[in-house]
């Protein structure tokens, strides 16, 4: 546990090359909710800010006349853009922001702090035309306190310039990145009052967690402590309290413990039941509530053994896949639901236990999302390849204080990333990140990805990236292997059956691998969506294509290979890893595989059966559900019949696909991932659009420009017209700031139209 001491120089030190220019102070909150009659008050001011996407002479001033600056709504992007063919340097500037607010008169005498969760990229901060300092980094929270500055009445007027440039002296930039960070105020920001002795980075850490009889230790930092405070913890299970502790507040250690041991009743957090708890703490001054904050929870007990992952006590093989967390159209700037979104297609869609936050700490709305569905992360710093000169250093450091701070109480995070992925040995760099994280969390081991088994091996647990078949034998015990396929064979989704099927192939049989050696952990496939990237990446039009899903995150048939390794109890799954009805060349027929984890498929050509399967275990012999192959070449020199697939069970048809052999578009689909919205300008769902055959299955080689036509208090995030991209697109619909009903028209030009309708509920109101 870490005293003050250790605590202030473990931070002073991280942040020691940035202290001469910024008085951002981290943001160690981790955005709890707060609960009604709580001293403290967490004002969001999302709404009601005023941007102009260039520096704008005394924009700071508070009398400065904003009227001609775009009304915008947080998460902003600098710009949108089109889904791929742009300019990255179009996103690349310096722009302004302005935000009025009035404080609620209970305000008065208290701290008042403004915390940013996220910009990008270097951000200098004003209040009432007072310079409170700069931040640079783009992916961890940071805060600035504003009492000295303040209004109490009136209105006060925040200023915040954000340079979005890629600048060689913050992580991850100083040499070539393969993915874009575009800009802006691209998560949320809001305002935390609170007394002048607070509470401040609360930590829970459970302990003794198979025993039977759990603990847990809470360290909570208290912000000038005094010997008339206390600190009191009561856990939660709903609206039950399980356990108090309390305990006077040394006011000669700011850092404040207290333990709860013996506990009964209490459930782990699993994959399949993510149960979750929350721990309050109070600081009071006698009697008085002084200080409340909370945090959510869970108690599991996660080990990388020279034998595997073992989650709880069960040996777990690691099946996952790799993250950005940008989106065609907005970049990095979505709300919560489409965050939120992504972690249930990795858990339901693609059936994965773990994801990794490549390369950089995501959005909490993600992990909060991967807490609740039992769904493991891996999380690291920011950081490709490159590492820079050592003030480049300090401010890795800062990202990896900043980074597990904020995020040390989710269990679905199992390990830290403390190495820049991808990059060169540092022996005393990656001393100091392994130390710092053990400091701030020694809760939970370290990793770092390298490229090759050389690499020096400074980290608790051995991870690696290897793009070559087979891989390389494990060298330490437990190895997770964190990329694999990617850039070494990217697909389209309009790519023939050939390629799509070796795609699949190459992630099965990495799979597979793993499967057949204990010291392997698992292995995270690169990776889950494809992402906007470089001119000198990808395939000429600024996408890596490395996804098993391409960019609006409908899946390839590779993705088909990760949901067919879920138990058929969970979902019995028949995914062709092919498109059907492509007759220019037939060679591929003579290995029509199809993921499933069903225990034989028949096939049907034309309604004749010609055909019946079981799991190819020759090429796949370690995998629990194997792919199925077939050779259908000798039974049919064309594909113009229809090919139904049946899975069986117990020698019991338990599932059926049919694809048309005619080769002609017949459906037009459109659905949303949410059927209503908050109307707080932010809030979004994906639509997406798709041409289908007569059942139901796409047409990936459809074409057509789709115009789409929206009513209704929403915006249209993306291309209007779309012109289909492997026969389907999406958009994403945006709420404005009023209730009533979006109605969403897509018209595709041979097949007819089709509506959504998304209620826009009110939204709680935010301060003016």
């Amino acid at each position: 546990m870490l005293s003050e001491t250790m605590l202030r120089r473990t931070f002073l030190k991280a942040g020691a090359i940035l202290a001469a220019s910024t008085a951002a102070t981290p943001l160690r909150r981790a955005f709890a909710a707060v609960k009604p009659g709580s001293p403290r008050a967490i004002l969001p001011i999302n709404r009601n800010w005023r941007f102009s996407p260039r520096p704008v002479a005394g924009f700071e001033k508070a009398e400065f006349d904003d009227s001609a600056f775009q009304r915008i709504v947080v998460p902003h992007t600098n710009k949108l853009v089109p889904w791929h063919g742009f300019d990255e340097h179009e996103t690349l500037f310096v722009s302004s922001y302005r935000r009025r607010f009035r404080l609620p008169a209970t305000s008065k005498g208290k701290r008042v702090f403004v915390d940013f969760e996220g910009v990008l990229t270097a951000t200098t901060v004003w209040l009432n035309g007072e310079k409170l300092g700069e931040y640079r980094g783009g992916y961890t929270p940071f805060s600035f306190e504003l009492t000295p500055h303040l209004r109490w009445t009136g209105d006060n007027v925040l200023a915040v310039q954000v340079d979005s440039a890629e600048q060689s002296d913050i992580p991850p930039f100083g040499n070539i990145v393969d993915y874009l960070t575009f800009g802006g105020l691209y998560r949320e920001v809001s305002l935390r009052v609170v007394e002048h002795s607070h509470l401040d980075g609360l930590f829970v850490q459970p302990v003794e967690v198979l025993s039977g009889r759990p603990g847990v230790h809470i360290q909570c930092e208290v912000t000038d402590p005094t010997a008339d405070l206390s600190v009191e913890a009561e856990l939660r299970d709903g609206d039950k309290v399980i356990a108090r502790a309390s305990a006077p507040v040394d006011p000669a250690d700011q850092v404040q413990t207290l333990k709860m041991e013996g506990l009964d009743g209490i459930a782990l957090w699993d994959l399949d039941t993510p149960r979750l708890y929350e721990m309050s703490v109070t600081l009071k001054r006698g009697s008085a509530i002084i200080d409340e904050d909370q945090r959510r929870f869970g108690f599991r007990e996660a080990q990388f053994t020279p034998t595997g992952f073992v989650l709880n006590g069960r040996k777990l093989k690691l099946r996952g896949l790799n993250r950005h967390q940008t989106f065609p159209f907005a970049g990095a700037a979505m709300p919560a639901r489409v965050q939120r979104q992504d972690a249930l297609i990795l858990k339901h869609q693609l059936k994965v236990n773990i994801v990794r936050t490549s390369h950089y700490p995501q959005s909490r709305h993600f992990l909060d999302c991967c807490d609740e569905i039992g769904l493991m992360v891996l999380e690291e710093i920011p950081g490709w390849q490159h590492i820079g000169d050592e003030a480049w250093k300090e401010r890795s450091l800062d990202n990896l204080t900043r980074m597990i701070r904020r995020d040390r109480n989710h269990p679905a995070i199992i390990l830290w990333g403390v190495r820049i992925n991808e990059s060169p040995d540092d022996h005393d760099f990656y001393i100091r990140t392994n130390a710092l994280a053990h400091e701030l969390d020694p809760s939970r081991p370290t990793g770092g990805i390298r490229t090759t088994a050389s690499k020096e091996f400074l980290e608790d647990v051995f991870t690696m990236n290897d793009f070559v078949y087979p891989l390389e034998p494990p060298r330490h015990p437990g190895q997770l292997n964190t990329e694999f396929v990617g850039h070494t064979f990217p697909t389209k989704s309009i790519d023939n059956s050939a390629r799509v099927t070796e795609h699949m192939v190459r992630h099965a049989l990495i799979h597979d691998q793993l499967a057949s050696d204990p010291a392997y952990s698992g292995g995270l496939g690169w990776c889950a969506f494809d992402y906007n990237t470089h001119a000198n990446f990808g395939s000429g039009d600024h996408i890596c294509y490395h996804g098993v899903s391409d960019i609006f995150r409908e899946p390839k048939p590779a993705a088909g290979f990760y949901r067919s390794q879920c138990e058929p109890a969970d979902e019995i799954v028949l995914e062709p890893a092919f498109h059907w009805s492509t007759g220019d060349d037939f060679e591929w027929l003579k290995q029509i595989m199809v993921c499933s984890n069903c225990e034989s498929l028949r096939f049907y050509l034309g309604g004749e059966l010609v055909g019946e399967t079981g799991p190819d275990r020759t090429q796949f012999p370690h995998l629990k559900y194997p792919p199925f192959t077939i050779d259908l070449f000798k039974l049919a020199n064309d594909t113009d019949k229809d090919l139904r697939i049946e899975g069986l069970i117990g020698g019991k048809s338990v599932i059926s696909r049919t694809y048309s052999g005619k080769a002609v578009d017949r459906g037009f689909e459109l659905r949303s991932d949410s059927p209503s919205l908050m109307a707080d300008g932010a809030d979004s769902t994906r639509v997406v659009f798709r041409v289908t055959d007569e059942f139901g299955e796409l047409r990936p080689y459809a074409t057509g420009a789709v115009l789409l036509d929206l009513t209704g208090p929403a915006t249209l995030i993306g291309d209007n017209p779309f012109a289909l991209w492997g026969g389907l697109g999406a958009v994403w619909v945006r709420a404005g700031e009023t209730a009533g009903q979006a109605i969403l028209t897509a018209r595709h030009p041979t097949l007819g139209s089709r509506k959504i309708v998304i209620d826009i509920r009110p939204a709680p109101a935010e301060v003016a």
